[in-house]
């Protein structure tokens, strides 16, 4: 009898994933998951193939993590999947001229919280890049993201670049896919002085996970202005043969 061990690297992810999704069927909203060591060690994958399936059933809206606490079935909610684009992509598709304004930009050791979402041994240099992102001049976003320095050791030399996709696909790390999860909340004090946003608002909140297959390249967690920002979603559904109506 074949075991999880004994299965090619590939189908062990595909099995994890279909019994963590099955896992979630049989349990209750806000029940434990097993933990990623326990999930390590029962499918035979690496710690990031495990950290990568859950991100993706996170983003899909069937997991929530809770910080030193563990993976949770998360309550149904309405969520989206869509196509890695960067801030600067989006607002030229808007016929809008995209800016930025560099608000950090430091070479750190990684706090326990960010070595563990990018699978890093704890105090592992990353580079840490936070911006005000603009539209036209307007201010739209707070962006702070989160990189591993070991990747592109040089990235902040000579000023932020533009596009972190960008520079890191120079670096030869090509971003491959990711996942992402869209909440709505209150924005802080420090968003509202720096997206220009008197009294409370509220902000679109996107905390994203880019991968170069199963490496994790980016972590970003961005603060929209509810305001100014919208999501188009394109949605593609089956139609069975059958008279026109309703």
């Amino acid at each position: 009898m074949s075991t999880a061990a004994d299965a090619a690297p590939a189908h062990r992810s595909d099995r994890l994933r279909a019994y963590l999704t099955e896992l979630v069927r049989e349990l209750a909203v806000g029940d434990l998951v097993p933990s990623e060591r326990e999930l390590t060690a029962r499918f035979g994958v690496a710690r990031t193939t495990v950290r990568r399936v859950v991100d993706v059933l996170v983003a899909e809206g069937l997991l929530e993590r809770a910080q030193g606490r563990g993976t949770f079935v998360a309550p149904p909610r309405a969520d989206f999947q869509m196509r890695i684009t960067t801030f600067g992509e989006e607002v030229r598709r808007r016929g809008m001229t995209p800016g930025s304004r560099v608000l950090v930009a430091v070479t750190l050791p990684a706090p326990a919280g960010v070595a563990d979402t990018l699978a890093l041994d704890p105090g592992a240099l990353v580079h840490r890049v936070q911006r005000l992102r603009t539209a036209d001049g307007e201010p739209w976003a707070v962006e702070d993201a989160w990189i591993p320095a070991g990747l592109a050791p040089q990235l902040l030399h000579g000023g932020v670049p533009e596009s972190l996709d960008a520079a890191l696909r120079a670096h030869g790390h090509p971003p491959t896919d990711g996942a992402e999860t869209i909440s709505a909340a209150d924005a802080t004090e420090e968003e509202r002085r720096l997206l220009g946003m008197p009294g409370t608002r509220a902000v679109l909140r996107i905390d994203r996970r880019t991968f170069a297959h199963d490496v994790p390249l980016i972590h970003s967690l961005t603060s929209f202005r509810g305001d100014r920002y919208a999501m188009f979603v394109p949605l593609d559904g089956a139609r069975s043969p059958g008279p026109v109506g309703g």
